[in-house]
């Protein structure tokens, strides 16, 4: 039986800034490789391509998720179909069209683009998509390995869109026993959900156990919608939190 050799150097080794590894290219059997191990590719502009594994990394156990109350009346609303699987290739086309402020332009590229669609072909990335009259207004999409789901990037056309997409997932990653969702990098948005920064060391080690759990391979189908979602943490103990890493 032969010895497999990573294409990735250990994700301690590091670089201050995070990077763990220059070039490559995004193909679907790389991309599998690096979340398996905690590495994410992060496109700059002028250089080869990037990969990370930050310390520390912005992280959310979805039993531990918080929703506002204006959220929670959002999703009981029931103003979005929320569906996941059904047009990935224009949930990624629209998180890349998507004006972003804080950023010079968009790091999800054509080659990301092909590399993310392929590994949404094997049944390894998802997309999560509200629609309003059967319009796409928001959505996200990132990759499910094991009990994690690995967040890579959203966008909203219409209002509260997108954050209805994100408690809705959260609420079917629930059921469905999911360990984590890696928000990679810190935001405010995320933060609001209650995703925290742990460190590298905390992260892969709870990455290295969620992955003992069957991979829930695509296409997805939703068991919860948003009205249920609402109610997914309502009265819920801290006893589902005690195995948590």
């Amino acid at each position: 039986m032969g010895i497999h050799r990573s294409l990735f150097p250990l994700p301690l080794r590091a670089t201050p800034e995070g990077v763990v590894a220059v070039g490559g290219r995004p193909a679907p059997e790389i991309l599998e490789e690096a979340y398996r191990r905690g590495i994410f590719p992060w496109p700059h502009e002028g250089v080869p391509l990037l990969w990370f594994c930050p310390d520390p990394r912005f992280v959310l156990p979805p039993r531990r998720a918080h929703l506002s109350r204006s959220l929670r009346k959002e999703l009981r609303r029931g103003r979005f179909e929320v569906a996941a699987d059904r047009d990935f290739a224009a949930v990624i086309r629209a998180c890349a069209a998507k004006e972003r402020p804080d950023q010079g332009g968009t790091w999800i590229s054509r080659e990301m683009i092909a590399g993310y669609t392929a590994l949404h072909r094997r049944g390894l990335a998802h997309s999560i998509e509200a629609r309003i009259a059967g319009k796409l207004v928001g959505g996200l999409y990132g990759v499910s390995l094991g009990g994690v789901f690995f967040g890579e990037s959203m966008f909203a056309d219409v209002a509260d869109a997108s954050k209805v997409c994100f408690a809705t997932l959260l609420a079917n990653l629930v059921r469905w026993d999911f360990h984590l969702v890696d928000c990679q990098q810190e935001t405010r948005h995320l933060a609001s959900f209650g995703a925290e920064p742990w460190p590298r060391t905390r992260f892969l080690a709870g990455l290295r156990r969620a992955l003992e759990v069957p991979t829930r391979r695509g296409p997805w189908t939703l068991d919860l919608g948003p009205p249920e979602a609402a109610e997914t943490w309502t009265g819920a103990s801290s006893s589902g939190e005690a195995d948590l890493p």
